[in-house]
Order: C-alpha cells, then sequence, then structure tokens
C-alpha cells in the first residue's frame, strides 16, 4: 500500500516512515503541501497522513484541494493542536480519523489498520 505522509517536520516524516514501512507500506514523503499536491499530479496514494500546522499552506487547505481533485482517498489528520475547532473542520472536510501528537509507533499502525478495514468495508 502506498502512503503520502505530509509533514514539514522531517523527523515526524523520518519517523512515519520507519512505523509505515515496518507495516509493509510504501512511503512518499512531503515537506509541504505544495510538494504533496506535486506529488499527487503523479500519483496516487491509497492513504493520506497530513499534518495540520504546516508554513504557507496547512493541512486544511490540501484537503479541500483533494476533496476537488482525488476524492476518496482516505485521509487521516494529525496535529499536536487537537482544539474542538480543528477537529470538527477535519471531520467536515472528510479526514477518516484525527490522531493527535505526539502518538506512539502502535498508535499510527492501529489507526492506518483502523482507516483501511473501514475503507475495504465501505467499497
Amino acid at each position: 500500500m502506498k502512503v503520502l505522509v505530509v509533514d514539514d517536520e522531517a523527523i515526524v516524516l523520518r519517523s512515519c516512515r520507519m512505523v509505515l514501512e515496518a507495516e509493509g507500506c510504501e512511503v512518499i514523503a512531503a515537506a509541504s503541501v505544495d510538494e504533496a499536491m506535486a506529488i499527487l499530479e503523479q500519483q496516487i496514494p491509497e492513504l493520506l497522513l497530513i499534518d495540520v500546522k504546516m508554513p504557507v499552506h496547512n493541512g486544511m487547505y490540501l484537503m479541500r484541494r483533494l476533496k476537488e481533485k482525488r476524492p476518496g482517498i482516505p485521509i487521516i489528520v494529525m496535529s499536536g493542536y487537537a482544539t474542538s475547532e480543528t477537529i470538527k473542520e477535519a471531520e467536515d472536510l472528510g479526514a477518516a480519523i484525527f490522531l493527535p501528537k505526539p502518538f506512539t509507533p502502535d498508535e499510527l499502525a492501529d489507526t492506518i489498520k483502523a482507516v483501511l478495514a473501514n475503507t475495504r468495508r465501505e467499497a
């Protein structure tokens, strides 16, 4: 399975890559929304893991663009800013799950498995 991880923090990208590759995923990393949009023009991942707070464009901007261009791709939103407003906005934009940072490797792996199981049931 191909997963696109979008986060401006290199340590988060590395950590997610290690966890997801251990789960058998192919990981594509993007350090910005603009980089993610360029990747999405060339490849269609089966799952996205998107940070909320990033410079220039935030994760919500990316979700709005995905709704227009690539609807149906499951999205996990992650953030260290888990306010009720942020969670509601992510849900309204179609996020499958909001994953508060920091999270453990097991929490990330379990979240991805749950989202994929739910996606397969809906298909």
